[in-house]
């Protein structure tokens, strides 16, 4: 053949080359893999534009469990503590003669009344006032109310109540209920009141 090996190796070369250079040309997509980045959070946005805040959950709270209340019951109060109620009962005064202390017929029922309901009610007393109408002295209506007061514990003490449960006082004249001086207002004023007590 006509071609030297110089011309050879040249055309080689050529070939070479071109073909180096049109390898060398096309560009090689290297494929890297990026790390993957977290999605950032989308904001959605408002009918103005502006970002609304995102929307945190906030992680739920721990569950408190509640200690159950425990109601401390009402202690009775034990029955020697508490006192029986005495009713509030009231029995009207007896009244006496003009300088007497007998007990009148018509004082006899109020009496038999009130020993029955001193028996009812065993830890109540009775305190006996004796009173006298305005006329004589004073030394001497205190001792005419003494003598009335002594007279009605006495008929209380013959139906059956202890002594230790009456107790007696005089005011004579001191107190009366009416102040007019008639025969009427003397009258109410010549008594025996009762006040009832433990």
């Amino acid at each position: 053949m006509g071609y030297s090996i110089r011309e050879l190796k040249r055309s080689l070369l050529f070939v070479f080359l071109a073909l180096f250079i049109i390898g060398g040309c096309t560009p090689r997509k290297v494929v890297q893999q990026e790390a993957q980045k977290p999605e950032a959070p989308q904001v959605q946005k408002t009918e103005e534009g502006k970002p609304e805040a995102e929307k945190i959950t906030p992680p739920a709270p721990e569950m408190l469990t509640e200690k159950p209340v425990i109601e401390t019951p009402v202690v009775a109060k034990k029955e020697a503590e508490i006192k029986p109620e005495v009713k509030k009962i009231e029995f009207s005064d007896i009244h006496f003669d003009f300088d007497k202390y007998d007990i009148r017929d018509d004082a006899k029922p109020v009496l038999e009344r009130l020993a029955s309901w001193l028996k009812e009610n065993p830890k109540a007393r009775v305190l006996i006032e004796g009173h006298c109408d305005e006329r004589g002295t004073n030394q001497y209506n205190l001792a005419l109310g003494e003598r009335r007061a002594s007279a009605t514990k006495n008929y209380l003490m013959a139906l059956g109540i202890s002594s230790s449960r009456i107790d007696t006082v005089t005011y004579g004249e001191e107190r009366p209920l009416c102040r007019e001086q008639t025969e009427e207002c003397w009258q109410l004023n010549r008594r025996a009141h009762f006040v009832l007590h433990e």
